[in-house]
């Protein structure tokens, strides 16, 4: 039995990941900042009040993992808006930086120590944060602070890899899911499902890679 740590986990792929985990038979730790009826009837072990857009509130609240080994941990928990040229709000950026970017990245500096040699992070990012995929423009929000992530990413890879731990960037579709006004093309059930499979092919000798959730190595 795996000790999986989901962030961002009350609802749709956070959610869907503590359901599939559960299922396989692992002991599930879900943070997230407010809980939902969905999350406390999985059986996971559901921990509260946890904003990772706030460095002290991480700070206060993760201390609270400290006797648990990890095995897998899951930095899920993201945001969106919709800035353009001519609708530029950089308060909604300076958020999405925070929440997407800097966020993943202190969690897992805060729970680094408790990652088990062999163990695995998966850092849920976005094809919106490449830039050679980029055609359309805007977003930039939401477009910097996942390219943050990604070059983020691939630093955590070489840095917890003489610890065994291997680092996957993963973009899970566009998803069904609240955050898009569920008009996405596949189901949360559908990316999780894959991106399990892809967290499962995950070691250390592609450790760093930026992975579509069907297999396909996305470019930077």
């Amino acid at each position: 039995m795996a000790t999986v740590v989901i962030t961002g986990a009350n609802r749709g792929i956070g959610l869907e990941f503590v359901k599939q985990y559960i299922a396989k038979g692992n002991k599930v730790i879900a943070l997230c900042r407010n809980s939902s009826d969905e999350l406390n009837q999985t059986g996971a072990q559901v921990i509260d009040k946890v904003d990772v857009s706030n460095p002290e509130c991480l700070e206060k609240c993760l201390p609270a993992l400290g006797d648990i080994s990890i095995d897998l941990l899951i930095n899920n928990a993201g945001v969106l808006a919709d800035e353009s040229l001519d609708n530029f709000n950089t308060a909604t950026i300076e958020y999405q930086f925070r929440v997407n970017a800097l966020g993943p990245v202190l969690v897992t500096q805060l729970l680094s120590k408790q990652l088990n040699a062999g163990a695995k992070v998966a850092l849920i990012t976005s094809r919106m944060g490449s830039v050679e995929d980029n055609t359309s423009g805007g977003r930039y929000g939401y477009r910097m602070s996942k390219a943050a992530l990604n070059i983020a990413g691939v630093s955590l890879a070489h840095d917890l890899k003489a610890q065994g731990v291997a680092v996957a960037l993963l973009h899970p579709g566009y998803v069904q899911t609240e955050m898009v006004n569920y008009g996405g093309d596949i189901s949360a059930t559908e990316s999780v499902t894959r991106l399990v499979q892809r967290i499962e092919e995950l070691n250390l000798s592609n450790s760093g890679s930026f992975w579509h959730s069907n297999g396909e190595i996305l470019p930077w």
